[in-house]
């Protein structure tokens, strides 16, 4: 669709809600790519489901972790997604093959990851109770980024629209702005309410154009800086906000803020229901409040990035909000006029003539004598909305959409007999022997995929010092009852029974136990395990 047309010509914020998406487990973090048709959300169980947001529909689920995903980043060219769950674990993935590239094990548990915006080769990542960490996947190394001080280690981070920087925010209040690539101080500020008192930073968000940010604190007020006069007041600059957001009536602290794609629009999810507040950001009035299910809480809150489509997770379910779509007539036939009543009609007198005789032949001028011109239909113009300032191209090698494997209604009748390695894997070999066991399991399962032995994924494990080891992720509550929380929310390890660590069990379902099953595969494990039985 030509994004052109979708100017709306005023408001540029949804107002109604437009549906749900359900991913049969629960969600609990989402995010768009760079372009807004693939929707990647992270589940309770591990899994990454990846929506195609055109068709509604799932494109890819991908059987990542064993615990809940907790946070997701997209890379620039959307090939690549990085992942983070509670058990501390950031993995990367190729998107259209849901193979995992590489994993790092962190100490501490994971609050927030994100992709560089225009290196796809570095990775920030923010553990708890440490200091900020950027990641090179290339070569697994990993530098710590320097904090303010070393006994406020409650850091958040992110990197700027471009990338150049990475601003960092602690629990006092105090910003730091480092160079990315030589992670040198550039300019600093804190943050201060009223008075003297600091405030805690919760989370510090860009806009996708332009250079303003949003910094959410615990004093419950969203604070709107330019980037550019961060930059220009230095170190111990002290920049006066753009604008002050906050609920001045209810006193609602936001769990999760957002620029809209256009950056014109900021929106905040409620930490105590499931509301969304939108401001518009020049003049910084409430321009709408999303009333969402009585009693949900708000878990995650995502903007699309070319369209005014708001999506938002509570209760384990992602909510679609979107413009009231009314029917305008007059835009297919522009001499279409709706009428509220009937109108007589007087006929002019050459109106239904054939050929009207007393029409004198006008002038070819303007749009007429366009008509003789060449029309070019070969080259395509790039969308402007899916390119930088700085950029003149679309990025041609963009994943923008993924292939969907169809349905298998009656996966347990096989018209076509069984696939031809089967019947050589049955077959008893010339010398009489016969292999049986889960090592030969683990010898057939490749080939009875049809595709080649996959490659060992190269785990690192990140050492930072001086970070504890026992901290519980905030997802899965107080650390008196985090076993509890934990088995409840991760995936099943396997049958109850003593049959429950037995190499005799289908391997697919081991697989997905030790959080290597085959990603990406929508075929049902039930399909799945009759298959593999039907080996023995």
């Amino acid at each position: 669709m030509n994004l052109e047309l979708l100017e709306s010509f005023g408001q540029n914020y949804p107002e109604e809600a437009d549906g749900t998406l359900d991913c049969i487990s629960m969600a609990l973090t989402c995010t768009f790519n760079r372009w807004g048709t693939l929707l990647a959300v992270g589940c309770n169980d591990g899994r990454i489901v990846i929506w195609d947001f055109l068709t509604r529909g799932i494109a890819k689920i991908i059987s990542a972790h064993i615990h809940p995903v907790c946070s997701l980043s997209w890379s620039r060219d959307g090939h690549k997604l990085v992942s983070a769950s509670t058990d501390n674990i950031v993995s990367q993935w190729d998107v259209l093959t849901g193979d995992c590239d590489q994993r790092f094990r962190f100490p501490s548990p994971i609050l927030k990851l994100q992709y560089h915006p225009r290196d796809m080769d570095k990775v920030l990542v923010c553990p708890m109770k440490s200091a900020p960490v950027l990641l090179t996947l290339s070569d697994s190394k990993h530098v710590v980024l320097p904090v303010d001080d070393d006994s406020d280690l409650n850091v958040v981070a992110a990197f700027d629209r471009r990338g150049d920087y990475i601003y960092t925010g602690n629990a006092k209040g105090k910003i730091l702005v480092l160079n990315t690539n030589k992670q040198d101080l550039v300019a600093s500020f804190r943050v201060t309410t009223g008075t003297s008192n600091t405030t805690a930073i919760k989370s510090i968000e860009f806009a996708r154009k332009g250079s303003c940010f949003l910094i959410n604190t615990a004093d419950r007020i969203i604070r709107v800086y330019d980037g550019r006069e961060i930059l220009t007041c230095g170190r111990d600059g002290e920049p006066e906000p753009i604008q002050k957001l906050q609920d001045l009536v209810n006193r609602t602290p936001w769990k999760r803020c957002c620029f809209s794609g256009d950056g014109e629009y900021i929106v905040a999810g409620s930490a105590r229901q499931h509301a969304l507040y939108i401001w518009e950001k020049s003049i910084g009035n409430l321009v709408k409040i999303l009333h969402g299910t009585r009693g949900e809480l708000l878990l995650d809150v995502a903007w699309h990035p070319v369209r005014p489509i708001i999506a938002s997770i509570s209760s384990g379910v992602v909510s679609i909000w979107a413009q009231n779509q009314v029917e305008n007539w007059s835009a297919f036939a522009p001499d279409f006029k709706e009428l509220d009543e009937n109108v007589e009609y007087e006929e002019r007198e050459s109106e239904f003539d054939i050929e009207d005789e007393d029409k004198s032949e006008p002038e070819q001028t303007g749009a007429d004598a366009a008509e003789d011109e060449e029309v070019d239909v070969t080259s395509v113009d790039p969308i402007p909305a899916f390119c930088s300032s700085d950029e003149e191209l679309e990025d041609f090698k963009a994943l923008l959409y993924l292939p969907i494997a169809p349905e298998v209604e009656d996966p347990e009748e096989n018209p076509f007999g069984p696939p031809p390695d089967a019947a050589g894997q049955n077959a008893t070999p010339d010398d009489g022997s016969t292999h049986s066991g889960p090592g030969d399991k683990k010898q057939r399962q490749p080939s009875s995929d049809g595709g080649p032995p996959k490659k060992k994924i190269r785990t690192t494990t990140i050492e930072l010092q001086g970070v504890p080891n026992d901290e519980v992720h905030p997802l899965l509550g107080v650390k008196g009852d985090s076993k509890s929380k934990k088995k409840a929310a991760g995936r099943p390890k396997g049958s109850k029974g003593k049959d429950k660590d037995s190499p005799f069990r289908p391997k697919v379902f081991r697989d997905r136990a030790e959080g290597l099953g085959t990603p990406g595969n929508l075929v049902s494990a039930v399909y799945k395990q009759h298959e593999v039985q039907g080996l023995d």
